[in-house]
């Protein structure tokens, strides 16, 4: 059965494991992505992560990380890891490993992984997204994952909801990134996402909703899986906020109906996603076939 090194790569830490075909976890590790002094640094830490594990019947490299990039992460800018400007992410990962190595936006990932073997398996046309330090996307259309010029399709973080919303450092005013992403909850309240007050929660599903809605309307779909320590650690009064505004919003013969949901893989969607992004590299088709 063939097997990847799945490595994903966020905002606040880093995790490598082994992935099987059947999507099952071997040899996990992890450690944080913050306080480091460059980026060299940081994939040091990368780097001594994979060391420790065994390589030996691994087929693939599989990469998730945050955006944006250049096109098969030959080099990698991710917003929320600023020691990362244009790093050549895949190249060095495949000279460590010796591994072909794919590399892919963490929220296109988890787009593979939620069609693979989590909440959207089975259907053709969704959005995946992850709410956690930032905020991420991809889209299935037509059993497709979309890519564009440089593979950041999908990138729903920086659509306008509140136009004279947050002006966030490094964000444009009132983007989706810059008002419920953990970073822009903590830049505006001066607390971490985590001690959000109830107003706080139903705000940052409202937004979401908003986004997904208008994306239903645009695209022609009728599901979000939704993931990241934000969306997850806010459960319930999230995702209640989200639909209510989705409901308003997505009102179109259409888009009527959409709904969102919870990533199906739960805290597991990144690092399996991961690994899709390996298989998918491979020519294994994983996603858009029916139930």
């Amino acid at each position: 059965m063939p097997t990847a090194l799945a490595i994903d790569i966020g905002g606040t830490k880093i995790e490598v494991a082994l992935v099987d075909m059947s999507g099952r976890i071997r040899q996990r590790a992890r450690a944080g992505s913050i306080e480091v002094a460059n980026g060299e640094e940081l994939f040091s830490r990368l780097a001594r992560l994979v060391d420790g594990i065994d390589l030996a019947a691994v087929d693939v490299c599989g990469v998730g990380t945050g955006g944006p990039m250049r096109a098969a992460g030959v080099a990698v800018s991710p917003l929320n890891i600023p020691v990362w400007r244009d790093f050549p992410l895949r190249d060095r990962l495949a000279d460590l490993t010796g591994l072909t190595t794919h590399v892919d936006n963490d929220a296109k990932a988890l787009a593979l992984a939620e069609g693979w073997m989590g909440a959207a398996v089975g259907v053709r046309n969704y959005l995946a997204m992850v709410v956690s330090t930032g905020v991420g996307g991809g889209i299935v259309l037509d059993g497709r994952l979309l890519d564009g010029d440089d593979g950041n399709a999908g990138h729903i973080g920086h659509v306008v909801v509140e136009p004279e919303g947050t002006m966030l450092p490094g964000h444009v005013r009132g983007v989706l990134e810059a008002e419920a992403s953990g970073t822009a909850i903590a830049f505006r309240t001066g607390r971490s996402a985590r001690h959000a007050d109830l107003a706080e929660r139903e705000r940052a599903g409202m937004l979401v909703g908003r986004a997904v809605g208008s994306v239903a309307n645009l695209l022609d779909l009728r599901l979000a899986v939704v993931a990241g320590s934000v969306a997850l650690g806010f459960g319930d009064v999230f995702f209640r906020a989200a639909q209510a505004e989705i409901d308003r919003v997505a009102a179109l013969q259409h888009s009527a109906g959409t709904r969102i949901e919870p990533a199906g893989l739960g805290a597991d969607g990144p690092i399996v996603g991961a690994a899709a992004v390996g298989f998918t590299g491979l020519g294994h088709q994983l996603i858009g076939r029916p139930r």
